[in-house]
């Protein structure tokens, strides 16, 4: 499955949902758009929170995102991602 990037900036009332119980939520609705959570990451910097899923399509991963700022409050910036031995070979014969 197709990896993607999930980059996601709090706001303020969305840091008052932070806690296991919600990183859960997350995990089960990733699932329930066919995507499986990777990696989560809290971050430093401009964004706040990344999370690594696979999902099948764009489809699943623009649903699951726009389906998690709904549930969180969360904003998100998903983003395609290609493992790099998979880049170098689409980009190195340019």
């Amino acid at each position: 499955m197709p990896a993607f990037l999930m980059l996601g900036k709090y706001t303020s009332h969305a840091t008052q949902g932070i806690s296991k119980a919600r990183t859960k939520q997350i995990d089960s609705l990733i699932r329930e758009c066919g995507g499986e959570m990777k990696d989560i990451y809290g971050l430093l910097g401009a964004f706040d929170l990344a999370i690594i899923s696979d999902f099948p399509d764009n489809g699943s991963a623009i649903r699951t995102s726009l389906s998690l700022t709904k549930m969180t409050g969360i904003t998100f910036s998903t983003l395609p991602a290609v493992r790099i031995d998979e880049f170098e070979n689409l980009v190195c014969d340019i």
